[in-house]
């Protein structure tokens, strides 16, 4: 700055051009309130406009692609907040600002409903970490919903075709800023679900004030993102953007960008683990190799000629055969002495069959005397008691005119002492049974 002072003279075109340097280099970022007055709107869709206060005022630029963004219309007179380049418009040596954003004044209350309707939203579970969705490894297909003029759209393009340019992509049109939006973006949502056709949903839009960015603070699209069945990656402004289907998505990226880079597989990577799962496939099929190298090379050692294998199954075979008519020998030699030794021990211990056979006859007829003589005995003895038993046979003794005296339930009577006058008893004769009534008793005398 001292060095441009020491010169004697700069011209105009020179003075504008420091100006502008510093005016761009130290007023970047600022917002700036006043009045719209002057405003004109060119054919070509730009605006222009003088924004002031009670004691200046400064000219502003607002081009078309800006302009697009706005939620209302400009009007002479409003209150407004600006945000953009400052600078100096070298040619007539202007100061003016070039517009980027623009918000009403009491922006406040939008942050006020902002943070109202978060909470209600939490309240009711709708960021809880367990709807939070997990994102495919592998994802198919890929749908994106922005804007089809987003700049958005361009970037997630590039860095999808830069990580995994085979995996196809489905964009779902929607506008992204302006009235109704909200239900463009949540019928986009919807529509996705319904169709199916991808595994991972990404909702984008380049970076913006709180007023361009307000579609994704609506209820209707912050419930929309919480009921997706597919998962949703929310990419959606710029770093410190955070809008509430940011806290409703499975997961929330930094930028459009990020999303991109969420939503799919690193195709570099892939490559670099597939070559990592190449070189060690080949590391193993060498080994192998070098193993079946070394049996081959061992077997080969042990393969012998065939003929040379056959004489040696002869030479088995006659050294076999030999072995097998010597063992045959000895066996036989060993059962011819074993049953030599047995038919002697046999005529040995022969029994003398004559002898026993005499025996066995003087036995027989031993018995049988002793049997007749048995016999003998037990007749005489059997008609002995028989005898005996006539003698004393009860129906014996009847036949000689003896009765048997009973009572009616056939007590034997053996005394008169035991009977009564008028009692009926039971005579049992020789043959037959007589029933029979006592008239009186009568003494022992009596019967004589």
């Amino acid at each position: 700055m001292t060095t441009l002072l020491n010169h004697t003279t700069i011209s105009v075109s020179e003075l504008n051009a420091i100006a502008k340097n510093l005016l761009e280099q130290h007023f970047y970022g600022i917002w700036v309130s006043g009045e719209i007055s002057n405003l004109t709107r060119a054919s070509s869709g730009h605006y222009y406009f003088s924004l002031k206060d009670q004691n200046a005022q400064i000219r502003c630029a607002l081009f078309k692609f800006a302009a697009a963004r706005l939620n209302v219309p400009l009007k002479e007179g409003d209150h407004i907040e600006v945000s953009g380049k400052i600078s100096i418009y070298e040619a007539r040596g202007e100061f003016q600002i070039t517009v980027n954003d623009i918000r009403q004044i009491g922006l406040g209350q939008l942050f006020e409903q902002y943070e109202k309707r978060k909470q209600q939203l939490q309240n009711e579970g709708l960021f809880a970490p367990e709807r939070k969705q997990p994102l495919p490894e592998k994802p198919r297909k890929i749908g994106i919903i922005t804007s089809l003029a987003a700049a958005a759209l361009r970037d997630v393009c590039t860095t999808l075709r830069r990580r995994a340019p085979h995996i196809p992509i489905i964009v779902y049109p929607t506008s992204v800023q302006g009235s109704g939006s909200e239900q463009q973006i949540a019928q986009a949502i919807q529509i996705a679900n319904e169709r199916r056709e991808v595994d991972i949903l990404i909702l984008c839009r380049g970076g913006g004030s709180i007023e361009d960015l307000w579609a994704f603070n609506e209820e209707i699209s912050v419930r929309a993102v919480a009921a997706s069945k597919l998962p949703i990656i929310s990419g959606v402004g710029h770093e410190t953007d955070f809008t509430l289907c940011d806290f409703a998505a499975d997961i929330r990226a930094a930028t459009p960008t990020a999303a991109a880079e969420l939503a799919s597989p690193d195709i570099a990577q892939l490559i670099a683990k597939i070559q990592n799962i190449q070189a060690a496939l080949n590391q193993v099929l060498q080994q192998k190799y070098q193993n079946a190298s070394q049996k081959i090379d061992f077997f080969s050692q042990r393969l012998l000629h065939p003929k040379q294998k056959l004489i040696q199954q002869k030479q088995q075979l006659k050294q076999q055969t030999t072995q097998l008519k010597h063992a045959i020998g000895q066996k036989l030699t060993q059962k011819h002495h074993q049953f030599t030794q047995q038919t002697q021990t046999l005529q040995q211990h022969r029994p003398n069959i004559q002898l026993t056979q005499q025996t066995l006859q003087h036995i027989q007829a031993a018995l049988n005397q002793q049997s007749q003589h048995i016999l003998s005995t037990k007749k005489q003895q059997l008609n002995e008691q028989t005898h005996l038993l006539n003698a004393i046979a009860p129906q014996n003794i009847l036949q000689r005119g003896y009765a048997i005296v009973q009572n009616t339930k056939g007590k034997v009577i053996t005394a008169a002492q035991q009977t009564q006058a008028g009692q009926t008893l039971v005579l049992t004769l020789a043959q037959g049974k007589l029933d029979v009534q006592v008239a009186k008793q009568q003494g022992q005398n009596d019967l004589f």
